[in-house]
C-alpha cells in the first residue's frame, strides 16, 4: 500500500495512470474551538449545537461539536491537494456520520483507492476520519475524474484568518435585560427603521417606547415596516420640532426615562434640549459618546466628541471628559484611563490641542476633573498601543492601554470614529450624555446590534437617575 503524506512544499498530483489500487493519502487535524467559529462564519451555519455551550449541554451528545461537514471537508482537501491532486474534479461523496467530532479531537482523515474506471477515468475512494482513540466518525465514498496531465506546483500558504470577537457589548446587554424597561420616548419615529428599532429594544426587554410625533405618519411607518404599535402609548403632535419640543416636557417632567433619536434631524432633537427654557438642561455641556466594540483591541473604548461640541474650549473639553468618565463608572469601571489626544505627545505653543490636552492633565491633577486617571497630549497610536508608547519611550498611567479618548475636535473625532468602524470593523453604538437624560442617537446605517448596544448604555446611564442618585 503506498501512502503518501499530507505535506510538503510541492503540489504534485497523480494522474489516473499512476493510480492504484489501495493507495492511500492521510492529513491530521487538531480540533480547535475557532474551527467552528470559522466555519459557521463561512458557512452561514449558526446552528447552537454548535455555538451555544449551554444550548449543547442538553443536546443529544451534552457539548458543543464542529459542523459534520468541517471533517468532510478534510476529505476534500486530500482529494484536491494529495490524492490524486491538483486537476481533480470532484463528481460525488457519500458520507456517514458515525460519532460526533468536539474540540481538542485530533482528527486523522485518510482517503483510499478503491475502484477505478478506465473508459472516463473515474476513481472512487473510501473516505474515512478517526479520532485519537482509533473510533470512525466518518465513512464514506468519493467519487472523482483523476487528472490526465501530471503537476508540480508550489504549494500555496493557507490565507491568515483572525476572528473578529464582537462580543463586549454582551455584558452591557446582559447586565441592561437585568433592569426594568426604561420608559423611552422615541421621538418622530416617522420611518420603517425608527420603529424597527424601537420595537427591537422593546422586545429585548430594554425600553418600553412612548412614540412621539404626527401620528398618521407613525402609523404609516409602522405598516411599512410590518409591525404593529398597538398597546404603545403615542403621543401626537404635529410636526417634528413639535415632536422633539414634546419628548423633552415629558423627560423633564419624569414621564419617561430617556429618549431615542427618530427620523428627524440631530440638531433638531438637540435643539429642543438646550432650549433656554428646557428642564433637561444642566450645568454640564451635552457631548456624544461613540463606544466602539474594536475586534482589534482588548476592550470597549470611547471617543468623544465626535457629534455634537464642533471646536470645544477647555472649559467645555471638561465637561466632555467627565461625561465619558461618569458613564464608564456606571458601566462598572471605577477609575477609567483617559487620553487627551493631539498629533503629537509633546506640548507645543503652536499647538492648541496638546495645550488643552496638558490643561485637562493639570485640572484632573487638581481635583476639577474627578474618578479617572487622565494623560495628554497623547498621539492616538501611544493611546493605544504598549509597543508605540515604549519605542517612543513614553512613560504614561495611560498609554497603550486607554479607556477614553478625548480628541481635539469634532472633525478629528468623527473621522477617528468613522476609520474604526468602516476599516478596523468596529461597532459603535452612540449616546448623548449631560442632560438630565441621557440621550440614544441612532443611525438608519446601525446594526440590530449597536442599535440595541445603544438602548443597553442608556438604560445602565440612567441607573443612577432611577435610584436617586445624583445625576451630572
Amino acid at each position: 500500500m503506498n501512502v503518501i503524506p499530507a505535506t510538503g512544499a510541492l503540489l504534485v498530483n497523480r494522474v489516473f495512470d499512476e493510480l492504484s489500487i489501495g493507495e492511500t493519502a492521510s492529513l491530521v487535524r487538531l480540533v480547535k474551538p475557532d474551527d467552528i467559529r470559522l466555519f459557521a462564519a463561512m458557512s452561514g451555519d449558526v446552528n447552537p449545537a454548535h455555538l451555544d455551550a449551554q444550548y449543547a449541554a442538553g443536546d443529544i451528545f451534552g457539548h458543543v461539536v464542529i459542523h459534520g461537514m468541517w471533517t468532510g471537508a478534510l476529505i476534500s482537501t486530500l482529494l484536491g491537494t494529495e490524492l490524486p491532486g491538483p486537476g481533480t474534479i470532484y463528481v460525488g461523496q457519500d458520507l456517514h456520520f458515525r460519532k460526533p467530532v468536539a474540540p481538542g479531537d485530533t482528527i486523522t482523515a485518510a482517503v483510499t483507492v478503491r475502484e477505478k474506471r478506465p473508459d472516463k477515468r473515474i476513481v472512487l475512494f473510501d473516505t474515512r476520519c478517526t479520532n485519537q482513540r482509533g473510533e470512525e466518525v466518518l465513512t464514506g465514498t468519493a467519487t472523482v475524474i483523476a487528472p490526465t496531465e501530471k503537476v508540480s506546483l508550489p504549494r500555496i500558504a493557507p490565507p491568515e484568518v483572525a476572528l473578529r470577537r464582537h462580543d463586549r457589548f454582551e455584558r452591557f446587554l446582559h447586565d441592561a435585560r437585568d433592569l426594568p424597561p426604561l420608559l423611552t420616548a422615541i421621538v418622530h419615529p416617522c420611518n420603517a427603521e425608527a420603529i424597527k428599532a424601537a420595537i427591537e429594544a422593546r422586545d429585548e426587554g430594554l425600553i418600553t417606547p412612548v412614540l412621539v410625533g404626527p401620528e398618521h405618519k407613525i402609523r404609516t411607518a409602522a405598516e411599512q415596516a410590518g409591525l404593529s404599535i398597538a398597546g404603545l402609548r403615542l403621543v401626537a403632535t404635529e410636526h417634528s420640532h413639535a415632536a422633539a419640543a414634546r419628548a423633552v416636557d415629558l423627560a423633564a417632567s419624569g414621564e419617561v426615562d430617556t429618549l431615542m433619536k427618530g427620523s428627524l434631524h440631530t440638531d433638531e432633537l438637540l435643539g429642543a434640549v438646550i432650549a433656554t427654557q428646557s428642564r433637561l438642561r444642566t450645568e454640564r455641556r451635552i457631548s456624544h459618546v461613540y463606544v466602539l466594540d474594536v475586534p482589534t483591541y482588548s476592550k470597549p473604548l470611547i471617543i468623544t466628541d465626535a457629534a455634537i461640541n464642533i471646536a470645544p474650549t477647555l472649559e467645555q473639553k471638561r465637561d466632555i471628559c467627565q461625561n465619558a468618565i461618569d458613564l464608564l463608572h456606571r458601566l462598572g469601571i471605577a477609575r477609567p484611563l483617559v487620553a487627551v489626544l493631539a498629533a503629537v505627545e509633546t506640548v507645543n505653543p503652536a499647538m492648541q490641542a496638546t495645550l488643552d490636552a496638558a490643561a485637562l492633565t493639570a485640572m484632573a491633577a487638581r481635583g476639577q476633573i474627578t474618578g479617572a486617571v487622565v494623560d495628554g497630549p497623547l498621539a492616538f497610536d501611544n493611546a493605544i498601543s504598549f509597543n508605540a508608547a515604549r519605542i517612543k519611550e513614553i512613560v504614561s498611567p495611560v498609554a497603550g492601554q486607554a479607556d477614553i479618548l478625548v480628541v481635539p475636535n469634532l472633525e478629528a473625532g468623527n473621522m477617528m470614529a468613522k476609520q474604526l468602524i468602516y476599516l478596523a470593523g468596529a461597532d459603535a453604538a452612540g449616546l448623548v450624555l449631560g442632560a438630565r437624560v441621557p440621550i440614544i442617537l441612532t443611525s438608519r446605517s446601525d446594526s440590530q446590534k449597536v442599535r440595541l448596544a445603544s438602548a443597553a448604555l442608556a438604560k445602565l446611564a440612567s441607573a443612577r437617575r432611577t435610584s436617586g442618585l445624583p445625576t451630572p
